[in-house]
């Protein structure tokens, strides 16, 4: 099981300690580098988090860096690292220009995206940027199944609900072929099987093991009513909120999570190394 971390930039992070971080996770053998998504943040809001007991955001955040542009300044630093939007907002973006940034990530990073997508819950973050929330869902599809037409060989075209490609260039190309895979996030039945109809993977956060072995129960039900099986997806787990142990990792690999993505914070560099050492120690044997 590969260990990765989630790695949040705001406005407080130095370009300089990004630099000297990331270079300093991939050196130590980590995984991927997953950065989150939100363009507003709200004083007040009665939108529920739904991965704190309040339902607000851990902190009150003001602000974060665009993973796109977070990920791009990442991929310039390393080399082999991956590189995970986690997760990206899909229906509350223009979607030929998501699809522009994931290709153009791909390019510049030499094939290394894992593009984490979800519905997103924050309401008003939505009707701040005039897109609708209550159509979130299957817009969501409709935008992913866009962007594979975009990110197809040849001239591009698309006809959907909500969006119309007339044939059009769209280049250039990503790397990975057909597409950087395509991760959903999202715990509930719907949220499983939208990574059966559409997902190269799918990224389950907040979960203790036990909650893990729950939810693929019903990710298994989703993918053989789309005829797969879960050989065709990534199993990615976040723990948030749950210890991080040598026994917890081990129940995650047990239970068949392919990658965990622990939260890693620090405010200087040696805290930092003292903490990826301490995760790292832990992963269990191949």
């Amino acid at each position: 099981m590969k260990i990765s971390v989630a790695m949040a930039f705001n406005e407080s992070t130095e370009p300089g300690f990004i630099k000297d971080a990331v270079q300093l996770a991939e050196a130590k053998g980590v995984y991927g580098i997953w950065v989150p998504e939100h363009v507003l943040f709200f004083p007040d809001y009665a939108s529920t988090y739904p991965y704190s007991d309040d339902g607000r955001l851990p902190g009150d955040p003001e602000g974060l860096l665009d993973p796109f542009s977070a990920l791009t300044f990442i991929a310039a630093h390393t080399e082999r690292v991956r590189l995970g939007t986690g997760i990206c907002l899909v229906p509350q973006r223009q979607p030929v220009y998501t699809a522009k940034m994931v290709a153009d990530l791909d390019y510049l990073s030499g094939g290394r995206v894992d593009f984490g997508v979800g519905i997103g819950w924050l309401k008003e973050e939505f009707e701040n940027l005039g897109m609708d929330f209550g159509t979130r869902a299957p817009r969501t599809e409709e935008y992913l199944l866009a962007m594979k037409a975009l990110w197809s060989d040849g001239v591009s075209e698309f006809t959907g609900e909500s969006l119309t490609l007339k044939p059009c260039h769209f280049n250039p190309k990503p790397v990975q072929r057909p597409h950087p895979p395509i991760i959903f996030g999202g715990e509930s039945d719907p949220a499983m099987r939208r990574v059966a109809r559409l997902g190269d993977g799918w990224y389950g956060y907040d979960l203790a093991p036990e909650d893990l072995r729950a939810r693929l129960n019903s990710l298994d039900a989703a993918l053989a009513g789309s005829g797969r099986r879960r050989a065709d997806i990534q199993v990615i787990v976040g723990p948030n909120r749950h210890p991080v142990t040598p026994q917890t990792l081990a129940e995650y690999a047990a239970e068949g999570a392919d990658q965990v993505v622990v939260p890693l914070f620090a405010r200087n560099v040696a805290k930092l190394e003292q903490r990826l050492d301490a995760l790292l120690a832990m992963q269990p044997a191949a």
